[in-house]
């Protein structure tokens, strides 16, 4: 069972390679997009970024879906920024990563998760910038780029992780992530 978050900024085209490796492969999609609460997107769609009291309770929907997904033995993707190193241990782990306002961990004793790989499509900020450009009637407008990628910390080891280039063709990044999914089952 393989549980994939393929993330990056906005306009790196998540969506598009999440949903159609999940068609190839037949495994459920979820766009994290979808999952944004009205007053993230509100937020959004006035040019505000998002911050971390914004992100903390979608990204903890989202681990929800990931672990009912992994409880009913499905291969899942979900398509979501997973912008900070923070945010992709709380799409693994949950609420157990929230500190209290004091500071405090809130963390309990919990079962291992499943390990994510999480499927960075990485690439240069004026190519996501002429993409979003063309992008109609999404929430997120092209001068929040910036902020996004001022706040990305790119995966690194010990975290469990693939990067690709988003400048090659949607058909060759959605291969090269099939062939290493079968490389590691």
């Amino acid at each position: 069972m393989v549980l994939l978050v393929i993330m990056g900024v906005s306009g790196s085209g998540k969506s598009t390679v999440g949903s159609h490796l999940a068609d190839k492969l037949g495994w459920n999609f979820y766009d994290g997009d979808d999952y944004h609460p009205e007053e993230n997107r509100k937020k959004m769609a006035e040019g505000k970024p998002l911050n971390d009291q914004d992100r903390i309770p979608w990204l903890c929907h989202l681990h929800d879906i990931l672990m009912r997904e992994h409880a009913s033995g499905q291969n899942a993707i979900v398509a979501c920024s997973a912008l900070k190193k923070r945010y992709r241990w709380i799409l693994e782990n949950g609420e157990t990563g929230i500190k209290s306002a004091s500071g405090q961990s809130l963390e309990q004793e919990v079962p291992t998760p499943p390990k994510i790989l999480f499927v960075h499509l990485a690439g240069p900020m004026d190519l996501i910038a002429r993409r979003l450009g063309k992008r109609k009637g999404h929430f997120m407008p092209p001068d929040l780029l910036q902020s996004q990628f001022d706040t990305l910390e790119p995966p690194s080891a010990p975290e469990n992780f693939l990067s690709i280039s988003l400048e090659k063709p949607v058909s060759e990044i959605i291969s090269e992530i099939e062939e290493y999914v079968r490389s590691i089952c």
